[in-house]
């Protein structure tokens, strides 16, 4: 897989949830290759969500300054940030493929940043949502392809 991928917030949360360890090692091995390929691209809501999740619903939780250090090294990915096109186009995923408007916020997101994969547990994997397949961090190895 040579192209961009764009992780959700659900497989960074893995990576510190030792409730699942399953999910924990699988989470780590997508998120290692990313590092390796320098494929890996995300938004700044997911690194908010991430924050919020890993800090203050997770059990047992990271302290703040543990996350914070996630998030900066999160930082050389270039978050992308929200702005007002961003969200139209949003409301356009929305109306399209009938999401929340957080998941098309997502979707958009990864659009936005041309990704071809959408990382994620939350949505149906295999799905084709305008040029960016859903693919769940548990059904495939990073290396095996899209």
């Amino acid at each position: 897989m040579s192209s961009s991928v764009f992780v959700d917030t659900n497989v960074l949360v893995y990576l510190r949830d030792s409730s699942d360890p399953e999910k924990q090692r699988a989470a780590a091995r997508w998120m290692a290759y990313l590092w390796d390929t320098g494929g890996g691209r995300l938004s700044l809501q997911v690194l908010q969500e991430y924050y919020v999740t890993v800090t203050r619903k997770l059990n047992p939780g990271l302290p703040p300054p543990e996350a914070r250090e996630d998030v900066a090294a999160l930082r050389v990915w270039s978050p992308l940030p929200p702005d007002t096109e961003l969200l139209e186009e949003a409301w356009t995923v929305e109306d399209r493929y009938e999401l929340s408007f957080w998941d098309s916020l997502i979707v958009a997101s990864a659009h936005r940043l041309e990704c071809s994969v959408l990382l994620t547990e939350d949505l149906q994997d295999g799905q084709d949502l305008g040029g960016v397949v859903v693919q769940s961090p548990f059904t495939r190895e990073p290396d095996s392809g899209t």
